[in-house]
């Protein structure tokens, strides 16, 4: 027995150290990653001082274009460093085809999709790609071009020639060709594929730039055993394409087929002239399957919205780094409503999964203060304060510098700070956080200044919807630096621990509302 408990203590003081040891080897990996990142952007500030005035001239020269002034300077590398260069010879263009008169979900480049407009996604991918020297996008209908606009991309008018239900989307990228002569690279983004990143667009440009491919195209791999159909009058019959019945291979001994999945395609100006988007020397870039989200195909929106919450590009700002939740206590916690009571005593009315909701962001070290710009009776204020278990701030009359003066104290950036606002006052706030949000019902002019518009109304669920959007973002984020860094995840595994995570599905927020009733005692 003691020989056995012996080796117990052995097995366990060993199993100890393998994981202090693993720890330590994580943080110095970590520690490492930066030191080498630093040393990178160092590097190239110095190559991008050497070379400020030709990149000048590369900027004058991109008409119209937002994405380097905007974005590309911050985010170059050496790798963007070499693209200037091969830019000032070929002008790229991305051009986004969206058509008013969708058939099935009418206006559906503009319907919104996880809190965006589903054309803002791949707008928000190619300006934040930092590889093209214009955005557009193509259409013929006044809302979308607005929309398109408000995202940070230009404006092709199409002709009512190439806007009809049988034209092609070839037809429309050859006339943006020919009323754009500047334009050497076209790259055709579907405005249907939400789940497109920066580095997809980054990585395949690069067969453009630097392997000399006159067309580049993305694929998914898809493991599918196809059967022909033979159409034979009085039967249906069919005959096996990709497979031999007798001998059907497992998942795993077969590489499968590359399939085009529709997210985008690169093609030199003369390959569009010669009505071709794929030829010459032609490569595909291959796009793992959770990226592969085509609304056309996924007709279903609520599927879709959950594809992209977890696979979705959300933009430059970590969400993992969020620190601090600020959100309006009239109008978001609450519907806005006071009651009175013939006794003068006040009430509101708050939803119990708001009040998890903000449980599920504390366990994140997510602090939460609620944000009241009148005055509310102070036993009330109280009340809530308690329930909750949040401070409440009464009387704010600035919200932006209240907010300041807060993040001062505890020592953030606004990209640590989410926002949820409801109305005119929270506008720059809404603005200048790394996420912010409002509920559905909130008023035009904070709807088109928030990050994130929430499918909830005030009062019903819509702090939860947040708390759990935030922490979507956080886990995917932290489960993508740990596979960065250590390298040591697979992608089967990674998948697996993201569909494990407490979080990576949103909740039905739709459901009846269970609300509970708190007044002054």
């Amino acid at each position: 027995m003691d020989h056995i408990c012996g080796m117990m203590f052995f097995i366990l003081g060993m199993w100890m150290l393998l994981t202090a040891r693993r720890r330590r080897l994580f943080q110095k990996r970590l520690m490492a990653a930066k030191r080498e990142t630093d040393k990178k952007y160092k590097r190239v500030g110095e190559l991008l001082q050497q070379h400020a005035d030709d990149d000048n001239t590369l900027l004058d020269g991109a008409q119209g274009s937002s994405t380097f002034r905007k974005n590309g300077m911050q985010e170059l590398n050496d790798n963007s460093l070499e693209h200037i260069s091969n830019a000032k010879r070929r002008h790229i263009a991305a051009l986004i085809l969206a058509r008013g008169g969708s058939k099935g979900i009418p206006l559906k480049n503009i319907k919104m999709l996880a809190g965006v407009p589903l054309i803002g996604w791949v707008i928000r991918a190619a300006l934040d790609s930092g590889v093209f020297d214009s955005v557009w996008v193509s259409t013929d209908h006044d809302e979308i071009a607005s929309v398109a606009r408000a995202w940070g991309a230009q404006v092709h008018r199409r002709s009512p020639e190439v806007s009809k239900d049988s034209s092609s989307s070839l037809d429309t990228i050859r006339e943006f060709c020919r009323l754009n002569s500047g334009v050497d690279v076209i790259c055709n983004i579907q405005a249907t594929s939400p789940c497109l990143h920066p580095h997809h667009l980054k990585e395949a440009v690069e067969c453009i730039t630097k392997e000399g491919c006159d067309s580049v195209f993305s694929v998914v791999r898809r493991h599918h055993f196809r059967w022909q159909e033979v159409k034979d009058e009085g039967c249906q019959c069919t005959e096996p394409l990709n497979l031999n019945p007798a001998c059907r291979l497992r998942r795993q001994d077969w590489d499968g087929e590359l399939c085009e999945n529709g997210s985008f395609y690169f093609a030199t100006k003369e390959l569009v002239k010669n009505g071709l988007l794929q030829g010459g020397k032609m490569k595909y870039f291959e796009m793992k399957p959770e990226y592969s989200v085509d609304i056309d195909v996924d007709i279903d929106w609520p599927v879709a919205e959950q594809r992209v919450r977890r696979f979705g590009y959300f933009g430059k700002n970590k969400p993992e780094v969020v620190k601090l939740l600020l959100c309006n206590l009239s109008g978001c916690l609450t519907d806005g409503q006071i009651y009175i009571s013939e006794n003068g005593e006040e009430m509101v009315s708050i939803n119990t999964r708001d009040q998890a909701g903000i449980d599920m962001l504390k366990k994140k070290q997510v602090k939460v203060i609620m944000i009241e710009k009148d005055p509310i009776a102070k036993a009330l204020a109280d009340k809530l304060s308690q329930r909750m278990s949040c401070l409440i701030l009464q009387d704010v009359d600035d919200k932006l510098e209240k907010v300041q003066e807060l993040m001062e104290e505890e020592g953030l950036e606004w990209k640590e700070v989410a926002y949820l606002g409801n109305d005119e006052p929270d506008v720059k706030c809404l603005e200048l956080a790394g996420l912010s949000a409002v509920p559905v019902d909130a008023p035009t002019v904070t709807l088109n200044h928030a990050k994130y518009i929430c499918r909830n109304a005030a009062g019903h669920g819509v702090v939860r919807e947040f708390a759990e959007y935030i922490l979507q973002l956080k886990n995917g984020a932290e489960l993508n630096l740990q596979k960065h860094i250590l390298g040591e995840i697979d992608g089967q595994d990674y998948e697996k621990q993201i569909r494990n995570s407490e979080y990576n599905c949103p909740r039905n927020l739709t459901s009846v509302n269970q609300f509970c009733q708190i007044k002054t005692t």
